[in-house]
């Protein structure tokens, strides 16, 4: 599936992020029982530390500020779009006093966070089907909200703890998680990234070999480019990839011969995979303030699914009051 929007003039911006409290290395989360992979086969990936949430601290807790610092940028937001990669975190759990019925099961995470910051009257939607490909999923369902509306922005996040009884790692991937919660904004206001088109591809098999993930990716980036046309040899072009099997995203890289440096990893010793906040991060760092440059975002979730977004970076980061 491709998406152009090159000329419906959606952009992103306010990037904020916040990682979990509780920072561990390898070692002490192999103590404290919270991996199920070899302390040294994760260090051979690159991993070296996560952000766990603190005792203290819970999905709601620490979505409060970056949802706050989103909502006071957009004044007056039509909407809340927020993205989960577990699906145990789209709504709270009933406690063991709840009354019977299916009511106590619609604590959804997005009223919930509302609540806690005293915010109402906001339109919210949900999502955690395509796992860790969310920053596209929000940027395809506010993409739809703003391309009929009035303009005013829509408030993306993506928030994530990681389950009870589960593990920070997966042991066939080898993949180490932090918990962690992300967004922007997205709409008309030309500033920050303008989102110029997205190639999405997902799959019913359980599991993708690695090899696949690499041509797939490859061919993403080169339909979408050429849907777009766009150069990618004649284009300064940053990659952002997610924390996670970075010998693939290194292949993918070498494929493509973008000129530059297009950066595949960034903080995977330090901060791990942060699921779907993995690519607001980067964009929230790499941002130059000059207009022109391309930035490939690309994806990869459980469901299986494969998401590729280009952007064009804008001379402001933020918008002009």
């Amino acid at each position: 599936m491709i998406l152009l929007l090159d000329k419906s003039n959606h952009f992103i911006w306010g990037m904020t992020c916040q990682l979990g409290a509780k920072r561990r290395n390898l070692n002490e989360l192999k103590q404290e029982q919270l991996i199920c992979n070899e302390v040294d086969d994760l260090a051979r990936l690159g991993y070296e530390h996560n952000y766990g949430a603190a005792p203290d601290e819970d999905l709601f807790t620490l979505s409060k500020a970056p949802f706050s610092s989103l909502l006071a940028k957009a004044e007056k937001p039509q909407a809340l779009v927020c993205h989960h990669s577990y699906g145990q975190n789209a709504s709270l759990r009933p406690g063991p006093a709840a009354e019977p019925g299916f009511m106590p099961y619609a604590q959804y995470f997005p009223a919930e966070l509302m609540r806690s910051v005293n915010a109402d009257d906001i339109p919210f939607l949900g999502s955690f089907a395509t796992g860790c490909t969310g920053f596209i999923s929000l940027i395809m369902t506010a993409g739809g909200l703003s391309a009929f509306s009035s303009g005013a922005p829509v408030i993306c996040m993506t928030a994530d703890v990681k389950p009870d009884g589960s593990t920070y790692d997966a042991m066939r991937e080898r993949i180490l998680t932090t918990d962690c919660c992300s967004g922007f904004l997205m709409g008309k206001e030309r500033c920050g990234y303008q989102v110029l088109g997205i190639s999405f591809y997902s799959t019913k098999r359980p599991r993708i070999l690695l090899i696949d993930i690499v041509k797939r990716t490859v061919n993403l980036i080169r339909d979408l480019a050429k849907a777009l046309e766009i150069d990618l040899v004649q284009n300064e072009a940053v990659l952002h990839f997610p924390n996670a099997f970075p010998d693939a995203w290194e292949m993918v890289t070498n494929y493509l011969k973008i000129p530059g440096e297009p950066r595949p990893l960034d903080g995977l010793a330090e901060r791990a995979h942060c699921l779907s906040s993995d690519p607001v991060i980067t964009l929230s760092k790499t941002h130059r303030g000059t207009a022109g440059r391309l930035h490939i975002v690309a994806n990869f979730g459980t469901g299986l699914h494969l998401g590729v977004c280009f952007l064009r970076e804008q001379e402001n980061p933020e918008p002009v009051r």
